[in-house]
């Protein structure tokens, strides 16, 4: 029952307009901070949540310009017949394609009924709810849902503080699981006299000295009191409201006192079983309290591994785990571009599902840089830790991630799966091996960065070629203490077919021992992992980078200054 098809939101905190059909599965809003994603979720709790009225302020309206009135529109589908009446909601049944995404004002053939909650808060910051047709409007009429009919379908919000639902309160989630009810009237009556009661025979001993100053001085002052005076509880104040029945575990602690990762995996669990009644959730920042296993479990309990998801869920996340758990038809991006906001599918091609599962942490991110290799990635690594000691700015605080493509054959499809959804993309690759030459050329036009060693060099040649003699006598001295000197020495007599030999390189460094010593690091896979090249980079490579040669330190220098733009 009641399914989200369309959300509509105009002039919302950072929203200047948004329209989006989401799934009616698991929606998954990922994408950078202060992109939206929260106040998505806001907005559809605004607009159907149980609730006579919104705290707005002008910090709510886009901009702080209160004369451009709150809109936000919220189309509902699979309703069931109460929400399809003729009666009560005839002028109001609109129609909603799926294959097209359209709202029809008039039910059509073919099409699926569906309902348009409308919330509108102007300058005077009074929300008001109604139902959105225009043939209705046209006629002068306006009405809203019934607050019964709104209760049944308002959605359940799980956030930080979330155990106001381990309560009988209106609109819990143990309101929903089944009709049965406590008849809490006459026993909380016996309860609140009996411990009135109680209290009064306990006060005077507690409380004597001060009831006997008091009498005294009422008689003092002709205040007609009597003998006796008690401390009880005030009849008042001796009252019961929505909540007073909550859950307890067996020893008596009430389930309220779980810490906030249980309680929001326990109520996920439970909208799962009232999905009959209320089938649309929000989770805002679903990792919240949880260990990656619990998140998980929170995942599983919501439906998300189901074929047919039993909940349509509103989710937020910044987890990798979360990221790497769901699939591309759950997951979408929300960014802001100019003055409009666009929610895009992930989508689940083979080279997107397959970054998804690698590489969840780059979808998190502002800029990506797809590497050819682990080399490569290493090398970002040791660039971004060197600057942070160095007190310049971070590439990770600037929401720079890299993706390692693990070849050049992969390497731009990894990258225009980024590209694609609207990521600041740079590849960044060796040049001894050339990739396929027409998808180099579409992912530059599509406004992506490339960055490569210069012609016919690896990274290990860049290095070699590029740094000045005193550093290239480090690099060897990394080597030596990394495989130790017979085996660095073999690894140059290959290379060289004989001529040279590791004695001769530390000797003098020649522009042909420059070459031959690029190409036995890479045969002998001397800096070949990430960890070994992220140790170089930090320790030799950027603290001499200003005295490398023109075309090291140029590539080197673009590189960053690209990444750093995108922050």
């Amino acid at each position: 029952m009641a399914r989200i098809r369309h959300i509509q939101i105009e002039n919302f905190r950072c929203i200047r307009h948004l329209s989006w059909a989401p799934s009616p599965g698991i929606n998954c809003l990922i994408g950078p901070g202060d992109s939206g994603k929260s106040s998505i979720l806001d907005a559809i709790d605004y607009c159907m949540g149980a609730r006579r009225t919104v705290q707005a302020t002008d910090a709510d309206f886009y901009r702080l310009d209160v004369t451009r009135p709150i809109i936000i529109t919220v189309t509902v589908g699979e309703l069931d017949d109460t929400l399809k009446s003729l009666e009560t909601y005839g002028n109001y049944l609109r129609s909603f394609d799926a294959t097209t995404g359209e709202i029809a004002d008039e039910p059509e053939a073919g099409a699926e009924t569906v309902l348009s909650l409308r919330l509108t808060i102007g300058g005077d910051l009074d929300p008001v709810w109604t139902l959105a047709s225009d043939r209705a409007e046209a006629a002068g009429q306006s009405r809203s849902l019934t607050w019964t009919d709104r209760t049944r379908i308002a959605p359940t919000r799980i956030g930080a503080l979330a155990d106001h639902n381990l309560a009988w309160r209106r609109g819990s989630v143990l309101n929903r699981i089944s009709d049965e009810r406590p008849e809490m009237s006459a026993a909380l009556a016996d309860a609140a006299r009996t411990a009135r009661a109680t209290f009064g025979e306990l006060a005077d001993d507690q409380l004597g000295a001060t009831l006997r100053i008091v009498e005294a001085t009422s008689k003092d002052l002709g205040i007609p009191i009597g003998d006796g005076l008690k401390a009880m509880l005030d009849a008042h104040s001796v009252s019961f409201s929505g909540g007073t029945i909550a859950l307890h575990g067996s020893d008596g602690v009430p389930l309220r006192a779980l810490g906030i990762g249980s309680t929001r995996l326990l109520l996920a669990g439970l909208q799962k079983v009232a999905a009959e009644e209320a089938t649309i959730i929000l989770i805002d920042e679903l990792e919240h309290g949880l260990e990656p296993h619990r998140i998980l479990r929170l995942l599983g309990s919501i439906g998300a591994k189901e074929a047919a998801p039993p909940l349509q869920a509103f989710l937020t996340t910044h987890s990798p785990v979360t990221v790497r758990e769901l699939r591309g038809d759950q997951l979408f991006v929300v960014r802001k571009t100019d003055d409009q906001h666009q929610v895009t599918l992930v989508g689940i091609d083979d080279a997107t599902q397959g970054t998804i599962r690698k590489f969840p942490e780059a979808f998190l991110a502002l800029t990506i840089v797809v590497c050819e290799g682990a080399s490569e990635v290493g090398l970002l690594r040791g660039m971004d830790l060197y600057c942070a000691a160095q007190g310049r700015p971070s590439l990770t605080a600037a929401g720079v991630a890299w993706v390692d493509a693990n070849g050049h054959s992969e390497i731009y499809k990894r990258a225009n799966a980024f590209r694609r959804l609207g990521y600041r993309v740079a590849v960044l690759r060796d040049d001894d091996v050339q990739p396929q030459a027409a998808a180099e050329a579409s992912f530059i036009a599509g406004d992506g960065a490339l960055f490569k060693w210069r012609a016919g060099c690896a990274l290990e040649d860049e290095l070699f070629l590029g740094l000045a003699d005193a550093e290239v006598g480090l690099l060897l001295e990394r080597a030596v203490n990394l495989c130790g000197t017979r085996l660095v020495n073999e690894h140059i007599l290959s290379a060289s077919s004989g001529q040279h030999s590791y004695a001769a390189c530390v000797a003098a460094v020649t522009p042909e021992l420059r070459m031959t010593l690029g190409v036995a690091a890479r045969s002998g896979a001397w800096f070949k992992s990430v960890t070994k090249m992220e140790d170089l980079t930090r320790d030799i490579l950027m603290p001499h980078l200003d005295n490398a040669d023109e075309a090291l330190r140029g590539t080197m220098e673009a590189l960053q200054d690209w990444m750093l733009r995108g922050a």
